[in-house]
């Protein structure tokens, strides 16, 4: 009997049946899908690169238009920005629940075309429809491209050993903004509204663009940032995991230098969430050449983005592992991320009237 899990594949499914089906070998695909890895890139031009990415349309209308727009498209932006390559292109596929009304769609969709105009990104292609059996949040799903120098993207599996690990934001802060977003008032019963202020003051906060631009800017590779990644389902540990995984090393982590605001602890505390392990999207994990890792704080600083340095690559033969108050144990997945356990049982308090 087939196992029903709620969440992305895990890596063993991932590995055991997507991985051994990825349809025709083509020599110009010079990343291909890899578990931790945000893009797919190929080659289309002596010199000229292209990162992609695909994900679902996140859309939950209580957030209002403007706002559950903003986040679905920067989703999707988020991953193709840690390709450290220029956002261009986006495909979008809606199916939308039949009783969105036009003037709904027209709301949304408007949202979507100026969330991406300030990103710089034109909508070539997508589909749009209403259909029995759809519902919110899962809407459909959308790809977004990015172009430029094929010897200027950075995928995960780039980090080397040497290099320094970067955090930027903190821990769960998608998890958090989102439980806000969604539960102000019992929230507040809980933290008190001062706390759920903060918490959803981070929505706009869940984008890695702003520090994925910086780092282009910055340098890459041998000048400075030799790997990104978006930290979402498994939350920073996950997402640090990933990181070493796809580039064969090990790692070392100090749990203790992971930045955690106080709205992040206080809700997590409260709703039962790991932080370390909880959906953060809008926290850039990136590896950067060790002397240059204090240069790339004071960037992300200059723009007033918070981050530390959390650790370091190691050999492969090094292992992976976390130091938590001061002893080490090794860095393991998370499994499934607490969020969606978490975020269900309110969901369904909240349906029941509780």
């Amino acid at each position: 009997m087939s196992q029903q899990v709620t969440g992305k594949a895990t890596p063993e499914l991932f590995e055991r049946v997507i991985l051994r089906r990825l349809g025709a070998p083509d020599a110009d695909v010079l990343t291909p899908p890899k578990h931790g890895v945000d893009v797919g890139v190929v080659r289309v031009a002596d010199g000229v690169a292209m990162a992609l990415t695909t994900d679902p349309v996140f859309v939950v209308p209580t957030y209002g238009w403007e706002r559950a727009a903003w986040f679905a498209v920067h989703i999707l932006a988020s991953d193709a920005a840690t390709s450290g390559l220029p956002l261009r292109w986006m495909a979008v596929d809606l199916n939308l629940p039949p009783e969105l009304d036009d003037e709904g769609l027209t709301q949304l969709w408007d949202a979507f075309h100026r969330t991406c105009e300030a990103l710089g990104i034109s909508i070539v292609t997508g589909h749009t429809a209403r259909y029995d059996g759809c519902a919110w949040p899962m809407v459909g799903g959308a790809t977004c491209i990015a172009l430029g120098p094929a010897d200027a993207y950075v995928t995960p599996e780039m980090a080397r050993p040497g290099d320094a690990i970067v955090v930027t934001k903190g821990a769960a802060i998608e998890a958090t903004a989102l439980f806000a977003a969604t539960f102000p008032e019992r929230l507040a019963e809980g933290v008190g509204a001062d706390v759920v202020e903060a918490a959803d003051a981070l929505f706009e906060q869940m984008s890695v663009v702003p520090e994925a631009e910086i780092a282009r800017a910055f340098g890459v590779r041998d000048a400075g940032v030799t790997a990104m990644h978006d930290a979402t389902e498994g939350g920073v540990l996950g997402g640090l995991l990933e990181v070493a995984v796809a580039s064969g090393n090990g790692m070392r982590i100090e749990l203790d230098a992971i930045p955690i605001r106080p709205e992040v602890r206080a809700v997590c505390e409260h709703v039962g969430m790991d932080p370390y392990h909880a959906i953060s999207e809008g926290t850039l994990i990136a590896t950067v050449v060790a002397d240059r890792a204090d240069a790339y704080l004071r960037a992300l600083a200059d723009r007033g983005i918070a981050a530390a340095v959390v650790g370091e690559v190691l050999s492969p033969g090094a292992g992976r592992t976390l130091v938590r108050g001061g002893m080490p144990e090794p860095l393991e997945h998370p499994g499934l991320d607490p969020f969606w356990g978490a975020f269900g049982s309110w969901a369904a308090a909240a349906a029941a009237g509780a």
